[in-house]
């Protein structure tokens, strides 16, 4: 599910006060290797069985070079998906989430494109 308007969808930062923010709201960088691109998520537990969700922005480099640390990273609009065990992360559509999930990874994004606001470019 696309988490739309939050404002942080197309933001340029730098990597590396973009990886200090992140973490700094629980955000985990993938460790995927990439030259041009950036993941960052954010684990949500549920009491339902063998769920788990997660809020995913996405970011890719419009200049410079993520493995260097000297990207500049444009960010997209993010994502909340539902993991299901053994199977893997649906962002799609037809996605169930309830309201107040939907609400609160909304505010969490709000909070981290507050502190965006420094940073941007």
């Amino acid at each position: 599910m696309r988490l739309e308007n939050t404002g942080i969808e197309d933001s340029i930062v730098d990597v590396k006060p973009l990886d200090h923010l992140m973490a700094k709201h629980a955000f985990i960088r993938g460790g995927q290797w990439d030259y041009e691109r950036v993941t960052y998520d954010y684990k949500i537990g549920s009491k339902e069985k063998n769920i788990t969700y997660y809020i995913r922005i996405l970011g890719y480099a419009v200049e410079g070079d993520v493995d260097r640390g000297n990207a500049v990273i444009k960010l997209s609009t993010p994502l909340l998906g539902k993991h299901y065990y053994p199977h893997g992360v649906e962002y799609g559509e037809q996605e169930n989430f309830p309201e107040n999930l939907v609400e609160r990874a909304t505010n969490l994004v709000s909070k981290v494109k507050e502190e965006i606001e420094i940073y941007k470019k």
